[in-house]
């Protein structure tokens, strides 16, 4: 039988999925509310599969859980299960080692298959995950430098290039010339249009 850690900050909905997938012949054996709780639980118990949220308020994120589960010796494999499915959320979840990414809206015989399917060791991915990360690899995400990076922040505060100059040292000329590289790298023509793409591809956050 599967064995499966629940990690949700929202009762309800661990309560939910608790009599879904304990009438689908998977044992439930413990919950956790956030990551520190899921981190401890996935090491104390003899679990398969943690069935893991992203976001869950204060504390560690689903992200960072995942990875602290995953460096324990003989770890079991994380499932992501969320309503985020921005590129910067599935690319974190990947990168962290999660066997699979599933969304809340999935259907339950999507999600019993899925928790099935991740304790025997595959990769399962929601249709649109799948999507995602093809076009990602077909398409590479623009990169930027570092000190790209802390000019683009810098405007993203509202600041003048004099501002940006003072607070990083540098001269104007060398800010204008951060902000033409970071435009023609972004396909953006002005610093709010910057802004706006650095976000959607989860080069900043705000």
């Amino acid at each position: 039988m599967t064995r499966v850690l629940l990690v949700d900050d929202h009762p309800v909905v661990r309560t939910g999925l608790r009599m879904l997938l304990t009438t689908a012949g998977i044992e439930v054996v413990a919950e956790a509310a956030n990551g520190q709780d899921a981190v401890r639980l996935a090491e104390e118990c003899d679990v398969d599969v943690v069935l893991m949220d992203l976001q869950m308020g204060a504390g560690i994120d689903g992200v960072a859980a995942t990875e602290l589960v995953l460096a324990k010796p003989d770890a079991p494999r994380v499932l992501i299960l969320t309503t985020y499915d921005t590129d910067q959320d599935i690319l974190r979840a990947v990168e962290a080692g999660a066997s699979g990414y599933l969304l809340k809206d999935a259907p339950p015989d999507d999600l019993v298959d899925a928790v099935h399917r991740a304790a025997r060791g595959e990769t399962v991915l929601a249709p649109v995950v799948a999507d995602r990360l093809l076009a990602r690899l077909r398409n590479p995400a623009p990169t930027l430098s570092a000190r790209e990076l802390e000019v683009l922040r810098q405007v993203a505060q509202g600041r003048s290039n004099r501002e940006v100059a003072k607070t990083l040292f540098v001269s104007e000329a060398t800010v204008k010339t951060h902000l033409v590289h970071v435009f023609e790298k972004l396909g953006a023509d002005s610093r709010t249009g910057a802004v706006a793409r650095a976000r959607e591809l989860g080069l900043l956050r705000d």
